[in-house]
């Protein structure tokens, strides 16, 4: 699991809350049911207008990508298709079928299966980053439906706000129940603006982020796989992916096994 998504949203929520209740706030005055049914229920419905519905069965898996996703240590990756490499070089490029389906990610298999196959390379690198190019797709897609939530949550806070006002001055002719009218009314500004910055936008990042990095995880294939089919040495191979990573996660961990089936696909 990915506790800073939870952690974030624990203290974000938690400090803002907290900070009201120091000012000599009391807690029952954050809750409004009317409030939340025009903030939340119009910004689902703004989504649902303007997201197809093959996107919105989608919700839950992208959730879990934001929360619960585990990301891929590259350097495993680089080991696999080292060892790959190795194979290849000492038994053909024929050997790696029957190790094919010793993996589990879609990608990397189609890709091995394609050189295996003795397709030109140029027709494997278009095939692949071609499919690599929808799931980037995809990917903008799902982190599109919380970055719409998050422009729909604020204007629905206003018109909630300015629906509670036309109540306010609908009923002039009692001033004392105008000041505790117009806080109820701010507080679907509260729900729009505090929904979009903590909740919606935080996680559309969250899931670009992501999508970076399983991109940069589908290009460490693209080139291993190509490299592996032009017969490049194992240990060169090795070298050339690493440039792909950060100086600092070039290194091997220390628990590295280095051993072949190791690449597993996540959700995408």
């Amino acid at each position: 699991m990915d506790i800073t998504t939870i952690l974030g949203l624990l203290l974000g929520i938690g400090f803002l809350v907290g900070g009201f209740l120091m000012e000599g706030g009391q807690a029952t005055a954050l809750f409004e049911l009317t409030a939340g049914m025009i903030v939340f229920g119009g910004t689902v419905g703004a989504i649902l207008v303007s997201t197809p519905l093959e996107q919105i069965k989608e919700l839950p898996k992208i959730l879990k990508i934001a929360i619960r996703y585990k990301p891929r240590n590259p350097l495993e990756i680089i080991d696999d298709l080292v060892s790959l490499a190795t194979i290849a070089r000492r038994e053909g490029i024929l050997a790696l079928e029957e190790k094919i389906e010793t993996y589990n990610d879609d990608f990397f298999k189609n890709g091995v299966r394609l050189v295996v196959d003795g397709v030109d390379p140029e027709l494997v690198r278009s095939i692949m980053e071609t499919e690599l190019s929808f799931i980037e797709d995809r990917h903008s897609k799902g982190a599109g439906i919380f970055e719409q939530a998050g422009g729909f949550a604020p204007t629905m806070g206003i018109i909630g706000t300015v629906m509670g006002l036309v109540h306010v001055l609908g009923s002039l002719e009692d001033p004392s129940r105008l000041g505790p009218s117009i806080a109820v009314a701010f507080i679907a500004t509260l729900y729009g603006v505090a929904s979009a910055n903590l909740i919606f936008l935080p996680i559309a990042n969250k899931l670009k982020t992501r999508s970076r990095q399983e991109v940069l995880i589908r290009e460490l294939m693209i080139e291993g796989i190509l490299s592996i089919q032009a017969g490049e040495n194992p240990n060169i191979l090795k070298q050339k992916l690493k440039v792909f990573l950060a100086p600092k996660n070039r290194e091997e961990p220390a628990n590295a096994t280095g051993e072949a089936g190791e690449v597993n696909a996540e959700t995408t």
